[in-house]
């Protein structure tokens, strides 16, 4: 009984633990950035906020560009998204049901891809963009943005493809559907868990990439808001109030779309199994 008491503790404290360690970071983000500027530098800390401001908020949305590093980011990042999510459901499809010579080849060399560090391709991405005057433009960021989050989407969604069975499919072929019917009309359905993970992932990474749009853009109206953070402590000082209120924008956006995927996956993988 003891035993059994202890087995189930100790995963629960260790579950406790990691959950503090990685939100008390993100609450104190938050916390200090609607802190007065008095208790963000009292050798006392303030852990719960009593004086509210919005002071710092309004500093950072009111710095220049930062607007238009909005309109950057969210445009580079969803196209990117959707282009990996259409050619990674294209090719985790003939990955995982059609046989074909090369094919494990392929699934290695995707492996290999999402393993290589594209810092390394740094210089050979700018040389590529300068012979082609393409600098200080959204295109390329977006074409590498897209080929940087494919290797994980395409393996990852031939894994959710080849677990839905291949009597489905035949069974809607048999009925008269052909086999891009089919894949529209029974398989497609059932991948709803799939490409939300998919999709979060790919945001994550192209929503907060830095290495590539500071060499590429030196254009500061043709930049991300990644850029623009890393720039912000210098722009204001040693304002800790208004940096933590433009992280916390900069990260607004990932949690809430954590959040409403995560609930999204679950419901869609249960209307999954019941129409299976």
């Amino acid at each position: 009984m003891k035993r059994s008491l202890f087995g189930r503790i100790w995963p629960n404290a260790t579950a406790v633990v990691l959950f503090v360690g990685f939100v008390f970071p993100v609450y104190w983000m938050f916390a200090t950035a609607f802190k007065p500027t008095g208790d963000i530098i009292s050798e006392n800390p303030v852990w719960f906020p009593t004086n509210v401001t919005l002071g710092h908020f309004k500093k950072a949305i009111d710095a220049d560009h930062f607007w238009t590093l909005v309109a950057n980011s969210i445009t580079v990042t969803v196209l990117s998204v959707v282009f990996a999510l259409v050619i990674a459901l294209v090719a985790a499809f003939a990955l995982a049901r059609m046989r074909f010579k090369g094919r494990r080849g392929l699934i290695v060399t995707f492996m290999l891809a999402q393993m290589a560090p594209w810092e390394v391709m740094i210089i050979a991405i700018y040389m590529i963009v300068r012979d082609n005057d393409m600098l200080d433009s959204l295109v390329p960021l977006t074409v590498f943005y897209t080929m940087m989050v494919l290797p994980l989407t395409i393996l990852t969604l031939r894994g959710y493809v080849a677990a839905v069975p291949k009597d489905l499919e035949e069974a809607a072929m048999v009925d008269g559907c052909t086999r891009t019917q089919a894949f529209v009309r029974v398989i497609f359905p059932l991948l709803a868990p799939g490409l939300m993970a998919t999709s979060l992932f790919g945001f994550i990474s192209a929503w907060n990439e830095f290495p590539l749009v500071l060499i590429l853009n030196k254009d500061v109206e043709k930049q991300t808001l990644p850029l623009w953070l890393s720039q912000f402590q210098t722009a204001f000082g040693d304002d800790w109030g208004a940096t933590m209120a433009a992280s916390s924008l900069f990260s607004l956006p990932i949690l809430i779309l954590f959040i409403f995927l995560q609930r999204k996956a679950v419901s869609g993988l249960t209307d999954g199994a019941v129409k299976g």
